[in-house]
């Protein structure tokens, strides 16, 4: 149901802006609403289903009835990346076209997908129940949040294939990888937004360097 919910929250956020520009009705407040939204539905969410997968993963422990809250604390600091991320995003006029960092609905999108790929893939549940696995996570999906790495948008604004092109290698990812892999095609789809974000981003660098 926790998946259920954010995805339904991601189609909302996907559409929000389209609503608030149809009827005239942006402003200053509904963006900070927005990011707020985007807080909750993104990084408190996602951070409070971590939190039942440590949960799970101490669970299986000789002392797991002596864990300390403190074991469990850790999967909020998602949480706090989030609103971070979505703060730093509010003040940097820079990212009107692209992204400075992972998008938090990215990250809220990959983390509801967990608990679908647990039922999904039992062969998977020694991954789902190893606690350091999830730690390294909330570390790393946190810092691309925070970070200055330079991600694509997925907005198009023209129907030219050539401005589109990455866009288009990601569609074509998403679409091979739900077919074989179904809901495993979320980390594929994430880890391959990266790649594609790192390779055309700097290649834009360059011609832009070199011009």
């Amino acid at each position: 149901m926790a998946s259920l919910f954010i995805f339904l929250a991601g189609i909302v956020d996907f559409l929000d802006g389209f609503v608030a520009r149809l009827f005239k009705a942006t402003s200053e407040l509904g963006k900070q609403l927005d990011s707020l939204a985007d807080v909750v539905s993104f990084g408190v969410a996602p951070s409070l289903i971590i939190y039942q997968f440590l949960r799970l993963s101490h669970s299986g422990e000789p002392d797991s009835m002596d864990s300390s809250w403190w074991a469990l604390a850790p999967a909020f600091i998602l949480a706090c990346a989030a609103a971070y991320r979505l703060g730093k995003f509010n003040l940097d006029t820079r990212q009107q076209y692209g992204f400075r960092g992972m998008p938090t609905p990215a990250v809220g999108l990959l983390v509801a997908s967990f608990p679908l790929i647990y039922w999904d893939n039992q062969s998977l549940f020694a991954i789902f129940t190893n606690k350091w696995i999830w730690y390294g996570l909330i570390l790393l999906l946190s810092w691309l949040m925070v970070s200055n790495l330079p991600m694509l948008a997925l907005k198009f604004k023209d129907f030219n294939i050539k401005n589109n092109m990455p866009k288009l290698i990601l569609l074509a990812i998403g679409v091979v990888s739900v077919v074989f892999f179904r809901w495993l095609a979320f980390p594929i789809i994430f880890v391959a937004y990266i790649v594609v974000s790192l390779i055309f981003t700097s290649k834009e660098a360059k011609n832009t360097v070199s011009v």
